[in-house]
């Protein structure tokens, strides 16, 4: 693994459930998950049914695999593929897994309670990789992961101590604005910062929180869910549902000074030439946003 890189790849793009078919090729119909390679270190942001392909990528490579897998929270859309994932089933893997924790358990609960029978055929117990799985409580604490791939917890108040200047460092923020709450992620290295907020709704004036959480990001990957119009529909409006339209990241992301934006947790109804569409719209307005699509490589 290249130490100097820090790059993002798409492999789920999709919210709420995966959308295989023709008007979906060229975006993509799995949902949430995105592998990032930095510093040496792989981090994988959640496991929805992208977490499928990933896995068979980084077994065909033919090396144990050593990942750090985030998950935002725990609905079915950004956990469904982590029973099919590759390396998981492999006693060479290590898998250092954090989450949030919340009034349903914590994360290897949540994990646990979906493979198990009759449901599921294979419990999470039974899977040969080793695991290490830990659980962000607030947003007193970042996620340092050293050269040789030590994961430790530190509080926030204390960065920059004992911290090697080559550490990755992953800060955590709480966001209310998602039912059961979700964890927005900022993974940090040599002076470039990447956010991921998924599935987080935007208030008036925009979400000053995960603003100032994200102020010149190199790159923000925010919830794009619904259109405008959908939001503010008479009949079925979205307004409430926990997911952003394109104006609200757009908002966000100008007010943040971030550097490029990517439109996420595509509604699976909304097809190929309907996002589009709405790209083109909205590169009219920012040039430096686009849609996320599977298979896209962006460089930090």
């Amino acid at each position: 693994m290249d130490d100097s890189q820090f790059t993002v790849r798409f492999w789920g793009v999709r919210g709420s459930y995966p959308v295989p078919g023709a008007s979906t090729l060229l975006v993509g119909g799995n949902t949430s998950c995105v592998e990032v390679r930095v510093g040496g270190h792989l981090i994988i942001l959640d496991a929805g049914t992208g977490i499928i392909g990933l896995g068979r990528n980084l077994t065909g490579q033919g090396d144990p695999v050593v990942a750090t897998l985030l998950f935002s929270h725990t609905h079915q859309d950004h956990t469904q593929g982590f029973p099919f994932f590759d390396p998981a089933d492999r006693d060479s893997a290590v898998l250092y897994m954090f989450g949030p924790r919340d009034f349903a358990g914590s994360i290897e609960e949540s994990l646990s309670r979906a493979m198990l029978a009759p449901t599921f055929p294979v419990a999470l117990d039974d899977l040969k990789s080793l695991r290490l799985i830990g659980n962000f409580t607030d947003e007193s604490q970042v996620l340092v992961l050293e050269r040789d791939c030590e994961c430790r917890l530190e509080n926030v108040h204390l960065e920059g101590q004992n911290i090697s200047p080559g550490a990755v460092q992953i800060h955590m923020l709480r966001s209310y604005a998602h039912p059961n709450a979700v964890n927005i992620y900022r993974i940090s290295w040599r002076g470039k910062k990447l956010v991921y907020a998924t599935d987080t709704e935007s208030y008036v004036g925009g979400d000053a929180r995960l603003i100032a959480f994200a102020r010149d990001a190199d790159l923000l990957i925010h919830d794009a869910q619904y259109a405008d119009d959908e939001y503010v529909a008479v009949i079925d409006s979205k307004q409430g549902w926990g997911h952003s339209t394109h104006s609200m990241a757009l908002s966000t992301c100008k007010q943040a000074r971030v550097k490029r934006l990517a439109f996420f947790h595509h509604d699976p109804l909304h097809s190929d030439e309907h996002l589009l569409r709405i790209e083109r719209d909205c590169q009219s307005e920012s040039p430096h946003c686009f849609m996320a699509r599977e298979g896209l490589t962006v460089a930090l």
